[in-house]
């Protein structure tokens, strides 16, 4: 039973912590995880829920749908944060569930906010309680799991993973906040127009969260008009809710890097330079996006066309010279020579040949013939003899052995049919070099 400092205290609680799901009849979105007779729905029906992390986009329901469980289980239920839980409030938590569970019979769930905060030691203190059956572990984290926790407790977890809301989502709870008598404004007179809530919703990025403080500004910075009522716009929901902070911690960063890399491969110049603003929007160092597109040019590029490497390496100097974000401009038109030109993989397929051929080792000497003769009395020792100085040929070429006496696995590169590389297929064969062949296995 509450007592009135209680009441009020949550009275006076923001309208996001107000506004929060009850139940699962008002939970919003999530439905390929929650939805109508999915297995975590039916898990928390039946209070039968396993040791879970709860991971995703802050906003989305995660806290909400712990505090859900903890409203409708009979189970005891413990919250701690891991920034502020250490290994001993951890001993003493789990200490007490042991002694529920056998005096009466009552499982327990830990939930544990920002799970991806605990180090190594505090994540192996409750492995033997989650393997026994002591508690039921629940984590929530903004973080991937996969990536920022010990193996150990993300094998014992079954893992959900929450997406940002739909607009339709963010707008449904913008909507029931206004109308809530009880807890948000529907027994004041609080109007939104479509186009507010729409850019609310909007530049909230499917979180909730940040949605219901924009809204609660508006309400209370907003004089009440003429009719007793407040009336939140356009105007009003522009000066209330911030430019979206594009949520970049070290999983986003490397999946927008990959998201990136892999348009810049597929040819796709919209998306490359989509992937290219939004990193650099986040805060993304510009030389690590730049590296990238230097890599690409040789990596997908290649000699299909030998231009798109001058052009990386230009944005990067023009990024040395100018900085952003004026450099801005030299990265994109790098990043659309990268997608534009002609695909080939000729050039890290050679690489990677003659470096495996080279870790096999069996090194010979170096042919006589190619040896350094730059020092007087060479011809003493027989270095140089037998070379053949291409440019004393016609066309400048010789047919004669350079590669080391060991070297096998040839040809190592294989010109593609694409862009340039097309013209050195037919000179390579003016030469006897038939890149029609299979390559051979090394």
């Amino acid at each position: 039973m509450q007592d009135l400092f209680s009441s009020n205290a949550r009275s006076q609680a923001p309208l996001a912590d107000r506004m929060r799901p009850r139940s699962l009849a008002e939970f919003i979105g999530q439905e390929h995880i929650v939805g109508e007779g999915r297995l975590l729905r039916r898990a928390i029906e039946a209070d039968r829920l396993t040791s879970s992390i709860f991971f995703g986009p802050p906003g989305t329901g995660k806290t909400t749908l712990a505090s859900i469980i903890a409203e409708t289980t009979s189970a005891a239920f413990i919250r701690m944060n891991a920034v502020t839980s250490g290994v001993g409030e951890v001993r003493e938590a789990l200490r007490e569930a042991e002694n529920r569970l056998r005096l009466y019979g009552q499982p327990t769930y830990l939930l544990l906010d920002e799970c991806h905060r605990w180090s190594k030691s505090q994540s192996d203190s409750i492995l033997p309680a989650i393997e026994k059956g002591v508690v039921r572990f629940i984590g929530s984290t903004t973080e991937n799991p996969m990536i920022a926790m010990t193996p150990a407790i993300v094998s014992r977890c079954r893992l959900f993973q929450f997406e940002a809301l739909t607009q339709a989502d963010v707008e449904t709870a913008i909507l029931r906040a206004v109308r809530d008598e009880e807890r948000g404004y529907g027994k004041q007179r609080v109007f939104i127009d479509d186009d507010a809530l729409h850019h609310i919703a909007q530049v909230a990025g499917g979180d909730v969260r940040s949605a219901l403080n924009a809204l609660e500004l508006a309400v209370l910075t907003t004089p009440v008009g003429a009719d007793g009522g407040v009336h939140v716009t356009r105007e009003v929901a522009e000066e209330s809710i911030q430019k979206r902070v594009l949520r970049c911690d070290e999983s986003m960063f490397y999946d927008m890097l990959s998201a990136f890399c892999k348009s810049l491969r597929g040819s796709d110049s919209d998306a490359a330079l989509a992937w290219f603003a939004r990193m650099v929007y986040a805060g993304v160092d510009p030389r690590i996006i730049v590296r990238r597109v230097i890599a690409h040019a040789s990596e997908d590029v290649g000699l299909a066309n030998p231009t798109a490497m001058l052009q990386a390496v230009a944005a990067a100097q023009a990024l040395e010279f100018n900085g952003m974000p004026e450099a801005r401009l030299s990265i994109a038109q790098a990043i659309i020579a990268v997608c534009e030109s002609p695909k080939s993989n000729s050039v890290v397929m050679a690489v990677d040949r003659a470096m495996a051929d080279a870790e096999k080792g069996g090194f010979q000497p170096v042919p006589v013939h190619l040896r350094d003769t730059h020092y007087a009395g060479h011809e003493k020792i027989g270095s140089g003899m037998g070379y053949k100085y291409p440019h004393d040929y016609p066309g400048h070429w010789v047919k004669q052995q350079y590669a080391p006496l060991e070297a096998r696995g040839f040809p190592y590169y294989t010109p593609s049919d694409q862009g340039q590389e097309e013209r050195l297929r037919e000179r390579r064969k003016s030469r006897g070099i038939d890149d029609s062949a299979s390559t051979k296995e090394t």
